[in-house]
């Protein structure tokens, strides 16, 4: 598989930072997110934790921007509470992320590395959701 670069979207991460620092409180909401709807818009969203799971920034963002109107998402990120910088999406994430938006790019990495690639990237040889469909 060829890595894929694409230019990273800063004005997205510092969202999602400036999210992460202003909303983020206690243990319940540690991680933002916030992505790039396809009409320019920056959606943004807050992890849920509770001991039985709940969903991750990314997912909250997914119900956020559908509230919103926005259902193409572009580009996203997570960035972590107390200056933990950007997040990559879990196993979960990057899956949901992969059947709802199979063409989203993802920021990942920290620092001066962070970069952004393609979500088919971080799942490699994925299961595809829409391919399991039966054909109508």
């Amino acid at each position: 598989m060829t890595t894929q670069h694409h230019p990273v979207d800063h004005e997205l991460i510092r969202a999602a930072t400036q999210v992460a620092e202003t909303r983020c409180r206690g243990d319940h909401h540690t991680v933002a997110a916030a992505a790039r709807a396809r009409d320019g818009r920056i959606v943004s969203a807050v992890n849920v934790y509770h001991f039985t799971g709940g969903p991750c920034a990314e997912l909250a963002l997914i119900g956020a921007a559908a509230a919103q109107g926005a259902y193409e998402l572009d580009t996203i990120v997570a960035v972590g509470d107390r200056g933990r910088g950007v997040v990559p999406p879990c196993g979960r994430c990057r899956q949901v992320l992969l059947d709802y938006f199979p063409g989203i790019e993802v920021i990942v990495g920290s620092g001066d590395g962070v970069r952004t690639v393609p979500i088919g990237e971080l799942l490699p040889a994925s299961y595809v959701w829409a391919d399991q469909l039966a054909a109508e």
